[in-house]
């Protein structure tokens, strides 16, 4: 294997960046991480309105997915194409595919071609949020690493609250500006992209080390092939039947493109597309069995709860979104506060334990919440997620990127990004099935408790078309719009439904947490370095070149 030096700019030296240049650094990365983070929240609230402007409702779902699939498949190789050529020219090209993406959904003509310019949007998120955590890594020791990764953080936090508010408002607009306002959900991503290119060009200048290594195709073929079956069962398995042959061909088909990978991996060696190796390395190994278990219970908790707020408490997208604020102000709090303390010390694991254990705690909580529960409860709880979140996701993070040599710092972050999203795919698939599976039943079972109440009686005989509608096979829970109309006496069994329903899942998130609750204390706390990995690059390079110099002599 062979290196040739190659300087990304002018302003950057092999030494250490001051605090100031890594804020104007830092700039640039926010603003790509909350295109990512902000569009995953946005499309959400509008896709309803979208889908009835573009005459596809069935669709709706493809649109999502495509968008899933794409993005999540791409973040591993941006991680290792960033190692071998470069960060800037990578991060460059996830922001100019995210906005050509964004610009052509927002002129997408069928839900057809939305899928597709969504699926192609999804090619540039991959790279935004992975890629930003790694140049923070390059540029920043792991000691002070925490404090930066806070900004992130708030990123992702105010962005989960402003995504269903902005989708939600250009959704209720018939026009604005001369264009329809649904479109603007993904308009309203070109300046704020072109802001990204031009922060990104001139500030982010550190060197890199050209690497000439093998690049692992046929592991990101064996990876695609694994993969998108398995994204795209847990994604349409409610609607195909968890057990019918098109899920059970996939599970098959993902199955086999798994061993295919890591039979692949395990024969490219150090050039594989997620090295093998990193696995063997126990602080690194218990980092991402643990991120794959938060995903899996932090997605669950993050999409069920705003759920509850719209079925239950009968809020508005744009209502919940704010109703939400809570848990990012939490997020927010811990994770600038632990970031802070562990800049200090040195100490990270306490963190990462206290995390996962009042996450569980507080997901437990939310399986106590019913019809009647106070809102002040609901916001407290939320905030106590938050809480938990900020305290541990960036601290595994920080902890598995701390166990890897440099060179494979960008293969490391994108891996954790990876994973957190597989387990959100597979917990939320997994949850809003358990949801779905239940809540008739726990509908059925209120309403006939319901009708021994004189109330109930009389508030159906003044609804005889309700009345019709439940004895002719009850009501559609794929659309619970009816609700904010529906007489309360008759709407509250409904609502019980719902809320015992959602307890389940919070009991089976709660569950999930747990199980990682007791996998972190397997955690080895490994003393944090006080140099960058650009730093350790730099001294490295000049260890080998020192032999060279002396020989030279």
């Amino acid at each position: 294997m062979s290196t040739t030096s190659t300087a990304e700019g002018e302003t950057a030296t092999q030494g250490k960046l001051s605090h100031r240049q890594i804020l104007t650094v830092l700039s640039g990365l926010m603003l790509g991480m909350f295109l990512a983070a902000l569009d995953q929240t946005i499309v959400s609230s509008a896709m309803k309105t979208i889908a009835d402007e573009l005459h596809g409702q069935s669709l709706q779902a493809w649109a999502t997915t495509a968008y899933l699939i794409t993005a999540t498949l791409s973040t591993p190789l941006y991680g290792k194409l960033s190692d071998l050529y470069g960060r800037k020219p990578m991060y460059l090209t996830a922001i100019s595919l995210f906005l050509a993406g964004s610009l052509a959904s927002g002129m997408a003509g069928s839900m057809y071609e939305l899928a597709a310019f969504r699926a192609f949007q999804g090619l540039g998120a991959g790279g935004l949020m992975s890629l930003a955590l790694a140049i923070i890594t390059d540029i920043t020791s792991p000691r002070e690493r925490s404090r930066y990764q806070g900004y992130f953080m708030a990123v992702f936090g105010i962005s989960s609250v402003a995504g269903p508010v902005v989708g939600g408002f250009f959704a209720g607009l018939d026009s604005f500006a001369g264009i329809t306002g649904w479109r603007w959900v993904f308009l309203v991503n070109v300046p704020i992209a072109l802001a990204a290119l031009v922060v990104v060009s001139k500030v982010l200048n550190v060197p890199h080390t050209r690497v000439e290594q093998r690049i692992d195709y046929w592991g990101a073929v064996a990876l695609i092939v694994g993969m998108v079956p398995l994204l795209l069962v847990a994604e349409q398995g409610r609607e195909w039947g968890w057990g019918s042959p098109a899920s059970i061909a996939m599970y098959v088909v993902g199955a086999l493109g798994v061993a295919a990978f890591v039979w692949q991996e395990r024969r490219m060696g150090d050039a594989a597309l997620l090295p093998l190796r990193l696995f063997s390395r126990p602080v690194f190994r218990v980092a991402t069995l643990v991120t794959v278990i938060q995903g899996v219970g932090m997605f669950g908790a993050m999409m069920s709860l705003p759920l509850y707020l719209q079925i239950v408490k009968g809020a508005t997208p744009t209502q919940a979104g704010l109703q939400m604020l809570p848990l990012t102000l939490g997020i927010m709090v811990a994770s600038l506060v632990s970031g802070s303390v562990i800049g200090r010390t040195g100490r990270y694991k306490a963190f990462a334990v206290a995390g996962l254990g009042v996450m569980a705690a507080s997901v437990f909580a939310l399986a106590t919440i019913g019809v009647d529960t106070p809102m002040a409860v609901v916001m407290t709880t939320a905030f106590a997620i938050g809480l938990g979140l900020g305290a541990s996701m960036q601290t595994l993070q920080l902890a598995a990127t701390n166990d890897v040599p440099p060179s494979d710092i960008g293969v490391a972050t994108s891996s954790a990004t990876f994973f957190r999203q597989i387990g959100g795919t597979a917990g939320t698939a997994v949850f809003m099935s358990i949801l779905f599976a239940t809540v008739g039943d726990r509908i059925a079972a209120a309403v006939r408790s319901a009708m021994a109440s004189p109330a109930y009686a009389a508030a159906l005989a003044r609804h005889p078309e309700f009345a019709q509608r439940m004895s002719g096979g009850g009501v559609d829970i794929n659309d619970t719009s009816f609700l904010s109309t529906l007489d309360p006496v008759l709407a509250r069994p409904i609502l019980d439904g719902f809320a015992g329903s959602m307890s389940t899942v919070f009991v089976v998130g709660g569950i999930v947490l747990t199980v990682g609750f007791a996998l972190v204390w397997l955690l080895k706390e490994k003393p944090l370095s006080d140099k960058s990995a650009m730093e350790q690059r730099a001294d490295a390079e000049a260890e080998a070149a020192t032999p060279a110099l002396a020989m030279a002599h």
